[in-house]
């Protein structure tokens, strides 16, 4: 994100720079040479966003460094402005008045992109943005391997990386003297911290594979990259990517389904839409409203706990549809068809997903999404079991924000949750999701639940 944000700002710089240049020159030259000139700053801004750099010299903490910034823009500003000259000199045939706007048009740009530059890295070098920008990393295991790898994360100069803690069974042996916890204590805490990476590390001992199959089941509702230190892989395991820790290489076993931009990308156009949706469907709101208090006492909105991303726990909103004696508020019993608990008009409620409208208001909030997995309430059950322990892989499901709708609602896959084959079903479509996920299919789902799933006949 930090790559994307500077790069735009880049362009947008140099956008800034070509219009003081252009502005400056037109006043100086003939009416038919106004295009050249426009054109030539065109072409030099075209080079500088199409010519390759090396996105790696923005990371953090290298963008704040000026030799680094130097080597990123030196060959593309001045690619640009050979550009322009060569634009210049082939309409004006003029090698004294291309050279003079070619190197104005450079001198210019430089000069704004080092005001930018000045303005990112005064913002980068704050303590608070530095801390959101560090990587947090959990270390699993004990030992030397563990210790080690402790130390380097906690002496990092650079502010690249920051030390979550160091987590294992509190009955190990081999305790760290970073000790923060056991394995619980860490997705406890990675439900109210942010946390980035967890990394296996660990001497080779006999019950060691036992180990790392056990917390590994345990960490797959965490919300972060899971890597291994190689010494715990037997072989050479081709199908394991690899990434690097400064020098140190270590395996992938887990990694995020979407990338921080991604995340980006998505929350924007929920924010954006769901805040339009509120606007536009004030009105409607009202109407609804009216229509529950005539049809029977109690309040309009009604709220329930809810599992959200990385098992956080949030309350819904939506318009009660259930007699307020009656309403379940700790969704301890599912909705069922022909459920006497259900009101006249929150029947038709129901049945048209006009109860579910108001957690656009969970969208701006942040808990939601408006495309996602359908978040379920705690104690919800299927074959008498909760749903964590009735199938493993229900718990992959809290690695994105749950949703409004979904790829399950729109596929059939919707209502009370009975059997276990229900649950299946269900979860199958969210995975599918999460490993399909972009911007377009989130559209597809939104259209599709408007031409389809508003008129089902499976809500109830």
């Amino acid at each position: 994100m930090l790559a994307a944000i500077v790069t735009w700002l880049d362009r947008l710089s140099l956008v800034v720079g070509s219009l003081i240049v252009d502005v400056f020159k037109l006043q100086r030259v003939p009416s038919d040479a106004v295009p050249v000139i426009v054109v030539g700053s065109a072409v030099a801004v075209l080079v500088f966003w199409l010519f390759p750099k090396k996105r790696n010299l923005l990371s953090f903490p290298k963008i704040r460094r000026i030799k680094a910034q130097f080597r990123y823009l030196s060959l593309s500003l001045f690619s640009s402005a050979f550009a322009c000259f060569f634009i210049e000199l082939i309409f004006f045939r003029s090698m004294e008045f291309s050279f003079e706007f070619s190197l104005t048009w450079l001198v210019v740009t430089i000069g704004v992109l080092f005001i930018e530059r000045l303005f990112v890295t005064f913002i980068l070098y704050q303590p608070a943005i530095v801390s959101r920008l560090q990587r947090k990393i959990a270390i699993v295991g004990f030992g030397e391997e563990a210790s080690q790898l402790a130390e380097r994360i906690s002496c990092d100069a650079g502010h690249t990386y920051g030390l979550y803690g160091v987590y294992n069974d509190p009955n190990e042996m081999h305790l760290n003297n970073n000790f923060s916890g056991g394995i619980d204590d860490l997705i406890a805490r990675s439900r109210r911290d942010p946390l980035h990476a967890i990394i296996f590390a660990f001497p080779r001992v006999d019950e060691g594979d036992e180990f790392l199959k056990c917390i590994s089941l345990k960490l797959r509702q965490v919300l972060s990259d899971i890597y291994i230190i190689p010494s715990l892989v037997d072989g050479v395991d081709v199908s394991m990517p690899v990434e690097y820790l400064g020098d140190s290489a270590l395996f992938v076993l887990q990694r995020r389904p979407l990338s921080d931009f991604q995340i980006f990308q998505k929350s924007c156009v929920d924010f954006v839409l769901a805040l339009f949706g509120i606007v536009f469907l004030f009105p409607f709101f009202v109407l609804v409203g009216i229509a529950i208090k005539i049809d029977s006492r109690g309040p309009i909105f009604f709220k329930q706990p809810r599992l959200g991303k990385n098992g956080r726990e949030f309350f819904v909103y939506k318009f009660r549809s259930m007699y307020a004696h009656m309403s379940d508020a700790m969704a301890d019993r599912q909705t069922s068809r022909g459920d006497p608990r259900v009101t006249r008009i929150g029947k038709w409620l129901r049945k048209l997903s006009i109860d579910e409208i108001p957690q656009l208001f969970n969208v701006i909030q942040g808990d939601m999404s408006l495309v996602g997995p359908r978040p379920h309430a705690p104690h919800t059950r299927a074959g008498g079991k909760l749903l964590d322990d009735a199938l493993a892989e229900y718990v992959l499901r809290y690695h994105v924000k749950p949703g409004i709708t979904g790829w399950a609602q729109v596929n059939g896959a919707r209502g009370e949750l009975v059997t276990l084959e229900d649950l299946k079903k269900r979860v199958s479509y969210d995975l599918d999701y999460i490993r399909r996920w972009s911007l377009i299919l989130d559209f597809k789902i939104m259209f599709l639940t408007i031409v389809k799933e508003v008129f089902s006949r499976h809500a109830f």
